[in-house]
């Protein structure tokens, strides 16, 4: 091929022809990393967005120089959501692991495919012995495992795709006429079960909301009505879901109770500790996660509190050999590799990127102890948040926190009611631009809340008394 059209570095050349240009190019890149990450405070956690209409250009017709790009690139960066800021304390985001980072630039290079052992021969058997491993952190036995996917929601979709074949006997054939699937879940639940269920072909309302207490668990009165109405509605009830670490509040449901209920109906169990999941690695809060152990399958996305660069979620069953029988379909142009599954003939996704060393060095790097100190540091942060909420009576909580989420609003009882959601929304832009804090702003039982999740590992108690200090001049400077 004749390669005069291309740039010097457009390939690392196998035979290392270009390594000082490549070497320079990374290097380079590795500085921009640097600064742009060990700068992060000094720049806002949510930055104004970059203008990119009349800055990118059209496809061009010959290579634009490496300088230009690399300035075009800091500029993007630097306009980019700073998650490494310790005042990004506004949704379930963070700062990555520094080997997570450095493992998603390996796996890049190598470019495995985790479709099959023979196009990933090292990462495919390292997913399935780390996986094993998760799973039996949780609990789950000793014929538990899983697979890594994109996202919680993908792992939440398999998990029903699963339990609805095992129900219907639905591989093959789908669901017969008349039949009507339906699952339980919190009303409050991600939106993930909403999508799954369209996604299954069985409509939005296939996922049931079940009504939740004052602390956003669901009500277990309330399931059961629900399950008692969906069989008399004709409808065909195949699992029931709880989650541990729900997106606004970070509420936990009552696991044991909910398995019960699953048992005695004999209903698939699924659990989605996307968020939660983390708190397995903590002695002291895990206990909250009791009844996990009990689920046949349980979502948790390391990408959140394990702090593992996007993306990183896996998908466990605590019988993996379903997937064998009501889930996998086989790929004939891959062969078997003396019983070390082809992971893409298990999953919705085919091509897969190789997610498990990040995970797997972050695991090895950190420790169970560095995770437990952290969560630990997350849970008193979020004790003294609370208290700080408590101690105002112009704050309210939208439940007592199980995890490091604490979700609140303030309510100026000399404004009118109708007022009160664009004071909080005036809030919440006081915090960013004068506090140098961004919280999120979720609706939540049809009004507007400020959410914080603390998460960061660099965020101290002083960053969050001077939030009250920032929350106490708006109050008094805005009382209508």
């Amino acid at each position: 091929m004749d390669f005069s059209a291309l740039p010097t570095t457009a390939f690392i050349h196998p035979d290392g022809k270009n390594r000082d240009a490549i070497a320079t190019l990374l290097h380079q890149v590795i500085d921009l990393l640097v600064e742009t990450m060990t700068q992060a405070t000094n720049r806002s956690p949510l930055p104004e967005p970059l203008v990119l209409k009349d800055r990118i250009r059209n496809l061009p017709q010959k290579s634009i120089d490496l300088e230009q790009l690399l300035e075009e690139t800091h500029a993007q960066i630097i306009h980019s959501m700073n998650a490494a800021h310790p005042g990004y304390i506004g949704h379930m985001d963070s700062i990555p692991t520094t080997l997570s980072v450095l493992s998603d630039l390996l796996v890049a290079a190598l470019n495995n495919n985790m479709l099959s052992v023979e196009m990933s021969p090292v990462f495919s058997r390292l997913e399935t012995l780390v996986l094993q491993q998760i799973a039996q952190l949780f609990g789950l036995g000793a014929q538990a495992n899983g697979v890594l996917v994109s996202g919680g929601s993908l792992a939440n979709l398999q998990a029903l795709i699963v339990a609805r074949n095992i129900a219907f006997d639905s591989l093959e054939n789908g669901i017969m006429h008349g039949q009507k699937p339906v699952f339980l879940v919190s009303e409050v639940a991600h939106t993930s079960f909403q999508k799954a269920a369209m996604v299954m072909g069985l409509g939005t309302k296939a996922a049931i909301p079940v009504k939740t207490n004052s602390n956003s668990q669901i009500d277990i009165d309330d399931l059961q009505v629900k399950l008692a109405q969906a069989k008399a509605a004709g409808q065909h009830p195949f699992a029931i879901v709880a989650t541990a670490g729900t997106t606004v509040t970070g509420s936990i449901d009552p696991i044991v109770a909910m398995y019960n209920i699953a048992k005695t109906h004999q209903l698939w169990f699924h659990v989605d500790a996307a968020y939660g999941g983390a708190i397995i690695l903590s002695e002291r809060y895990r206990h909250q996660l009791s009844g996990i152990e009990l689920a046949d399958s349980v979502t948790f996305n390391p990408q959140k509190w394990l702090y593992v660069a996007k993306t990183c979620a896996i998908v466990m069953f605590r019988n993996f050999d379903l997937l064998q029988h009501h889930f996998r379909v086989l790929a004939p142009y891959m062969h078997d590799h003396d019983g070390w599954p082809n992971l893409g003939e298990f999953t919705v996704q085919g091509t897969r990127h190789p997610d498990i060393l990040k995970l797997w060095l972050s695991l090895q790097h950190i420790g169970r102890d560095g995770y437990s100190a952290i969560i630990d540091h997350n849970y008193a942060l979020t004790t003294t948040f609370t208290n700080a909420v408590k101690a105002r009576s112009f704050l309210a909580l939208a439940s007592e926190p199980q995890m490091n989420l604490v979700c609140f609003r303030a309510q100026p009882t000399a404004l009118p009611l109708d007022q009160w959601d664009s004071w909080n929304h005036g809030l919440q832009t006081w915090l960013l631009e004068k506090g140098n804090t961004f919280l999120s702003l979720p609706i939540y039982r049809g009004q507007r809340w400020l959410k914080a999740v603390l998460l960061n590992p660099f965020t101290t108690t002083d960053h969050i008394h001077r939030v009250f200090e920032h929350i106490d001049s708006y109050y008094t400077s805005h009382q209508g």
